[in-house]
């Protein structure tokens, strides 16, 4: 992305934050999470510039909500690849490692960081993972990770704007 296209980007999270408000930042994130290994940039952005907008903690929540439900694309694409990989060796090792060092915590730590959770989200799936665990995992980690980026933009909007826009 070069600075025209984020500009034109921050442009278009503002006018979606200010018409659509917290609905809007909850689909965002949903389109952003369900795309499995897709750049997360446009999201990440879009709630920096929404927290800028908008209470950034309802903002941290409703991104949050919005990226687990989208993870749940992953989860799904793992529980159909089931069939094919259980007779992988490498998958019974990582089924046993899990369950000695617990699954939720690893889920939790990838959706609450930048690292790829995707990968969480489709080995969950076809490990059979609690999808109820699995979600709670990571919606707790997306509410922390993106409440965070939502105060970072609140209180680091304008020093964005100044770089990408020039105001």
């Amino acid at each position: 992305m070069v600075f025209s296209d984020v500009a034109n980007f921050l442009a278009w999270a503002h006018t979606l934050g200010s018409g659509w408000g917290y609905f809007g930042i909850f689909l965002t994130s949903l389109v952003g999470n369900a795309t499995v290994f897709f750049p997360v940039l446009p999201t990440t952005l879009a709630i920096a510039t929404f927290g800028a907008l908008l209470n950034p903690w309802l903002i941290g929540f409703f991104a949050g909500l919005g990226g687990a439900i989208g993870e749940l694309i992953g989860y799904a694409i793992g529980r159909g690849g089931r069939e094919v990989l259980k007779e992988k060796k490498w998958l019974r090792k990582a089924e046993k490692w899990t369950k000695k060092r617990g699954f939720f915590l690893v889920v939790f730590i990838f959706a609450a960081t930048p690292l790829p959770d995707d990968v969480t989200g489709i080995l969950g799936g076809v490990l059979g993972y609690n999808i109820q665990k699995f979600f709670l995992a990571c919606l707790l980690g997306k509410i922390f990770l993106y409440t965070l980026i939502a105060w970072a933009g609140y209180l680091g909007i304008n020093f964005l704007l100044d770089i990408f826009i020039g105001t």
